[in-house]
């Protein structure tokens, strides 16, 4: 009886354990410039290219996505990009210059955020990096 309470608890344990830890994304595609991480509605990463080079190739998939650009401010220091998609859900990019070489990359869609659809428009903005 004892060991059957500890597989229970064991399954318990291993099913509690998959489940929080499903607000992280360890990478997005192969050969990931940085880590990929998908935290509290936001997918975030780090490109070793410029904040000019990473807001061109993040307006450029924008635009391949279709997604109606209704905010957009940069200084030199970061950018803030907000679109729309067709069905009204809104699209936050948020750029930060981290060094001259390297920006951080944010990507909120929707109001709570959604995994998948992040990673679309993040795997666009990196193929529009090369």
């Amino acid at each position: 009886m004892m060991q059957k309470q500890q597989v229970i608890l064991a399954i318990l344990y291993v099913g509690a354990t998959v489940m929080l830890s499903g607000c992280v994304l360890a990478a997005v595609g192969a050969g990931a410039a940085g880590t990929v991480a998908y935290v509290k509605g936001d997918l975030e990463v780090v490109e070793s290219k410029d904040l000019d080079t990473v807001y061109g190739a993040t307006k450029k998939a924008l635009e391949d996505l279709e997604l109606s650009v209704i905010q957009d401010t940069k200084d030199k220091i970061g950018a803030t990009v907000i679109s729309r998609d067709s069905q009204d859900k809104k699209v936050t990019i948020r750029l930060t210059a981290v060094t001259d070489k390297s920006t951080e990359i944010s990507v909120r869609f929707g109001t709570f955020g959604n995994e998948a659809k992040s990673a679309m428009v993040y795997n666009k903005i990196k193929e529009n990096l090369k």
